[in-house]
């Protein structure tokens, strides 16, 4: 692939890649590694939104097993979110990188409120901008959040960075057999229920066709092989 494939691009990293080895919380050393893969992208004016999870610091979903009413600890999970994007602009802004975080919570002692437009003439100032907050509602994931914003700012593809090499068959990490699709339709990810993203995100995404790819954000150079080399990197929904 060359720089003139994709122009804009929405990247999704999980909350969990934040933590590096740790069990929860926010591992630096492992953000500012990030930080500087999204810089070199950046410098080659590619246009960058990213949404951040916040699963490293609270999961709704988990807090409703454990008696918490789901609508509160979705919120909650939405401000972690807001803590992992600010840390992220923070390490960016140690690269020089020109950063805004834009929130679906108010909360404008650390990020400005989302409006589409402007976070579009922020992106064409070649600003990196986080969408922080989620949806801003509860009951949607910060993979839907990603498919959303994604579409309302007309990017090329999703990236979703994770943990493991592409998406497989079965886990990786409990099937030593598993076999990786470098290739998937819409339709397939659908029908097999492979854990890509959520069905609502893939809805999204397979009614406006905005392709998905997943790859391994920690290894070495895997962005910018997957945006600028011929490499079949990760694994690439359409």
């Amino acid at each position: 692939m060359n720089s003139l494939t994709y122009k804009r691009i929405l990247i999704k990293l999980s909350g969990e890649v934040f933590s590096g080895k740790n069990p929860y919380g926010i591992d630096y050393s492992v953000v500012s590694v990030l930080a500087k893969q999204i810089k070199e992208i950046s410098d080659k004016n590619i246009q960058i939104g990213i949404v951040i999870g916040g699963g490293n610091i609270h999961r709704g979903v988990s807090s409703e097993s454990q008696g918490m009413d789901r609508v509160s600890g979705d919120y909650i999970g939405m401000m972690a979110t807001i803590m992992n994007s600010v840390a992220l602009q923070s390490e960016l802004e140690k690269f020089q990188c020109d950063t805004r975080v834009m929130s679906a919570l108010s909360i404008r002692q650390l990020a400005e409120p989302y409006i589409r437009r402007k976070a579009a003439r922020h992106l064409e100032k070649n600003r990196i901008v986080i969408f922080a907050g989620g949806t801003g509602n509860p009951y949607f994931t910060t993979d839907t959040a990603a498919a959303l914003r994604a579409i309302e700012i007309n990017a090329d593809i999703v990236i979703k960075g994770t943990k493991v090499n592409g998406v497989y068959d079965s886990d990786p990490f409990k099937n030593s057999n598993a076999i990786k699709y470098d290739n998937l339709s819409y339709k397939k990810v659908i029908d097999k229920e492979l854990k890509v993203m959520d069905l609502t995100a893939i809805t999204l995404c397979k009614e406006n066709k905005l392709p998905i790819a997943v790859l391994n954000i920690n290894k070495k150079n895997n962005l910018k092989n997957f945006l600028f080399s011929s490499k079949i990197i990760g694994t690439k929904i359409n």
